[in-house]
């Protein structure tokens, strides 16, 4: 293996430092048939020692995180970011699927420690504070991503259907949608504020992106699938 491999799907890439490698609807790695992603949507490529990742579309952004979770960042159309983890997670959403890979660095430039994590019936992310139900509400919705071993894709559930998973009204889902999202804008994660269909779409599955690369909820919080079904608000 050279020092940078890409895993998707359990199927892996190794990029040369010499060439410019795609990701996308076409390209070196020829992500889906799914007509909302673009035909070359990432780029990787080595220079002065470095590689990078690189969006070259115009419409979608992704979420990069190392292994960890303590780093995260929204890669946004036209922007670049260094890899420079032993092991980043990318993840976007084009449409109603949700992709995920894998790039590994066998000499990475930058090692960071592993998170503590507590649990009491609150979870804290920084400064951010979310009650069970809440969590319930994100579990929900990155169920399918949670339950998926390795990378690979999946869809995001509809507010009806992940409410319906929680035996919870539509409208009380979407009330504690609403409260997760601002209390995340309120800290800098970007991507979950608009109005209209299209930008709730988008709103939920930057919010899966979140959730899963920073770990706020992982497969360890799908009890709480079963615990939140009926249960008032708290």
């Amino acid at each position: 293996m050279g020092d940078l491999a890409i895993d998707f799907c359990g199927e892996w890439y190794e990029p040369s430092d010499e060439d410019i490698f795609t990701i996308g609807r076409e390209g070196d790695l020829e992500v889906d048939d799914n007509p909302y992603l673009h035909r070359q949507f990432l780029q990787i490529t080595k220079y002065d020692n470095i590689w990078w990742l690189s969006n070259v579309g115009s419409m979608i952004s992704a979420t990069i995180a190392d292994g960890s979770g303590g780093m995260q960042a929204w890669l946004s159309p036209g922007a670049r970011i260094p890899l420079v983890f032993g092991h980043t997670s990318v993840i976007f959403t084009a449409g109603p699927t949700t992709y995920e890979f894998a790039v590994h660095l066998k000499t990475p430039s930058f090692r960071q420690g592993s998170l503590e994590d507590a649990s009491n019936g609150e979870t804290t992310i920084g400064p951010v504070v979310f009650t069970d139900s809440q969590r319930a509400l994100i579990v929900a919705l990155a169920e399918p991503m949670l339950r998926r071993e390795g990378t690979g894709f999946s869809a995001i559930p509809s507010s009806a259907a992940a409410a319906k998973t929680l035996g919870w009204a539509l409208t009380r889902f979407n009330r504690k949608l609403d409260n997760v999202c601002d209390k995340l804008d309120r800290v800098g994660v970007v991507g979950l504020r608009g109005g209209g269909g299209k930008l709730a779409t988008n709103r939920r599955a930057r919010l899966v992106e979140h959730a899963v690369t920073s770990h706020l909820v992982t497969s360890d919080d799908l009890y709480l699938l079963e615990k939140m079904r009926g249960v008032d608000d708290a």
